[in-house]
């Protein structure tokens, strides 16, 4: 076999890391894109290795029943909602294979009975933020090519990235990723730019004025704009902003961020309100269903993207933690606090570390407009912060919640919450292979006693993990 041959009648047997499929070919592992399992695919093979095959789907001979209709236009150009061809009991299977997988093949573990996943009730229209890229010159489909022969047109965009194509944009005409008004405020965001002449930003050049469009809705109704732009010409900014004020009452917060820097990070720069409040506010129950807890999102501030399956996550989290009042509690990676304020109504107190300070600053706000005074923040690298002398200073924890991004913790992190020998660990994890990493050090002292999948992303193949833990020896 050679690379750009066609394989036929490749039985798709079930789906891997990364979203792709598997299937076999005279007994080799071929990994697969733009397939489901239950498919009978022919395939032209994009790589030959000693030890697996990958390939792309060229036909599907015999479709299965694990499929159902995508539901967006954009399904195939856009990666973003890559599994929405797949019935979602199905996705939700596989998501909880992955987890298991992960836990008991990279880490080695011995699980206990892991509970069945938990679904998101929305499945569309589930996420509070979206970040559109501005293109001077729009991707065209194949089709569209093809019509337009030798005068290619160069028309604008405003949309997402063409997956691995860093300066390819392509237009969104409908995105069921967030609910409205998103897609109506990205809509005559590009219409006010187009009608007024204002230059969309040429992502290999690196020349023109706006650059992206962030939308951040909250459950409260409360909608926050951000335009960032390469250059300060108030005149253009107000054009846009005027437009959505006029045409979208629900905005109660509009942002811009000038920026001439080569990538789109805004982080590190000074974000302006124009006209609103700085930060639109998120309410979520608390655990006990007794109340509300505010929480207050910037526009550089980190919140769950999945505003109601976040409140399930949480809950989860506060039921297997298992907190005591007389507890003391250390939230690593507490970004913004939003776990450290939502459990800390059953906890003596809450002590919160995170590497962002301006995190660090919002966790404060939070549990200052929510009137909770048991919690205490501190900001730094936790693999610095955390070590002995901190533990004599602010006491040792009873109990340990941890949720760290992707790339889980680091070892000294791991092996410092082994030493600070709390009685109880919860480890909530988006990235179950470098959680299995991890857990693999803490039952050195460590039994898992739950192990809770839950899904926050529908169509895609990201899933976030729970796994709680109890000391050996008491």
């Amino acid at each position: 076999m050679r690379k750009g041959d066609v394989v036929e009648n490749i039985f798709v047997d079930t789906m891997a890391a990364e979203g792709k499929c598997v299937g076999k070919v005279n007994g080799q592992v071929i990994f697969l894109e733009g397939c489901a399992p239950g498919d009978v695919v022919d395939a032209q093979l994009t790589k030959i290795k000693s030890s697996f095959l990958e390939g792309k789907v060229t036909a599907i001979r015999q479709m299965s029943p694990n499929r159902t209709n995508p539901f967006c236009v954009h399904f195939g150009l856009c990666g973003g909602c890559s599994w929405q061809h797949i019935i979602y009991e199905t996705q939700l299977q596989y998501k909880e294979r992955q987890v298991i997988d992960n836990l008991e093949r990279l880490g080695g573990l011995t699980l206990p009975g892991v509970k069945p996943i938990r679904g998101s009730a929305k499945t569309r229209f589930y996420r509070n933020k979206l970040d559109y890229t501005f293109s001077s010159d729009r991707w065209l489909t194949r089709s569209e090519l093809d019509l337009a022969g030798k005068d290619k047109p160069s028309e604008p965009a405003l949309g997402y990235h063409i997956p691995r194509k860093y300066d390819r944009v392509f237009d969104v005409v409908q995105c069921h990723l967030q609910p409205e008004p998103s897609n109506g405020i990205r809509l005559a965001a590009r219409d006010e730019a187009i009608k007024n002449s204002i230059p969309f930003f040429d992502l290999r050049k690196q020349i023109g004025f706006l650059r992206t469009l962030t939308i951040r809705t909250a459950n409260t109704g409360e909608v926050m704009v951000i335009l960032q732009v390469t250059y300060d010409k108030m005149e253009w900014i107000e054009k846009i902003l005027t437009r959505l004020e006029r045409d979208f009452p629900e905005i109660t917060s509009f942002n811009y961020v000038i920026n001439g820097k080569k990538n789109d990070t805004f982080h590190d720069l000074n974000i302006v309100c124009w006209k609103g409040n700085p930060y639109i506010t998120e309410k979520m129950q608390t655990p006990d269903s007794s109340g509300f807890i505010e929480y207050r999102v910037g526009p550089k501030s980190f919140y769950q993207t999945n505003s109601d399956q976040a409140y399930e996550l949480y809950r989860l989290t506060w039921q297997f933690a298992n907190i005591q009042p007389h507890e003391l509690v250390y939230d690593l990676y507490t970004g913004t606090g939003t776990i450290a304020n939502f459990v800390a109504s059953s906890a003596k107190k809450v002590v919160g570390l995170e590497y962002v300070s301006a995190a660090i600053e919002d966790a404060k706000i939070n549990s200052s407009i929510n009137h909770i005074s048991n919690t205490e923040f501190f900001a730094g690298d936790i693999k610095d912060l955390l070590n002995d002398a901190f533990l004599t200073q602010h006491g040792r924890p009873d109990v340990i919640i941890t949720d760290p991004p992707r790339a889980g913790m680091h070892e000294d992190v791991t092996r410092m919450i082994v030493k600070a020998n709390p009685q109880r660990i919860v480890y909530v994890s988006c990235n179950a292979a470098t959680q299995a990493r991890d857990l693999k050090i803490l039952t050195e002292n460590y039994e898992i006693t739950t192990v809770q999948p839950v899904d926050m992303f529908p169509h895609t193949m990201h899933v976030e993990n729970i796994v709680a833990l109890k000391r050996k020896h008491p």
